[in-house]
């Protein structure tokens, strides 16, 4: 039986660095970041209350809820509540993936505080990367409350434990 030798590492023609902190500064931190989060929030929100709105003024236009069989009616308010649902999500995807992915690489909220999305080389997002990244936070964020949800219901005895259960971790 002979001994050998493994072959040698290859050599890799695009030697980027991995990351470059000098040029794109530290991370923002969670606070900043949550403000920014607000900030879009509320351009969002008002995004929205056009879109309900333009909605509600389209069922009193034809009459949705006024006259006519209450199933008809039913069906129309359940077709105008999925539109309203599927417009919001694609508003809200396109506007954090295309102003992300942009030479600014910011939402305005983000702009605001001056921060900036960029990869780890610190070129700017694609759309298709914003837009993982938005879905992705999307599925993320309610999960947040989770931890907390394991410490319920409050008692002297279970939050003791719980919170003890979650120091002592490492």
């Amino acid at each position: 039986m002979s001994v050998q030798t493994p072959p040698p590492a290859p050599a890799w023609h695009d030697t980027r660095p991995v990351a470059v902190v000098g040029a794109i500064g530290p991370p923002a931190g969670f606070w900043i970041r949550f403000v920014a989060f607000l900030i879009d929030g509320l351009i969002l929100g008002i995004i929205a209350g056009v879109i309900v709105g333009a909605m509600a003024i389209v069922a009193i236009v034809i009459g949705v809820g006024f006259h006519g069989d209450d199933d008809e009616n039913v069906a129309l308010i359940v077709i105008g509540m999925l539109l309203g649902a599927i417009a919001l999500i694609v508003v809200s995807w396109l506007y954090e993936a295309l102003m992300t992915s942009s030479h600014n690489g910011a939402t305005f909220g983000k702009r605001a505080l001056g921060l900036r999305i960029v990869r780890a080389d610190g070129a700017t997002l694609s759309f298709g990367r914003a837009t993982a990244r938005h879905f992705l936070k999307a599925m993320i964020t309610p999960l947040v409350p989770l931890p907390s949800a394991t410490c319920w219901p409050p008692s002297p005895t279970a939050s003791a434990r719980c919170t003890t259960s979650w120091r002592t971790r490492s």
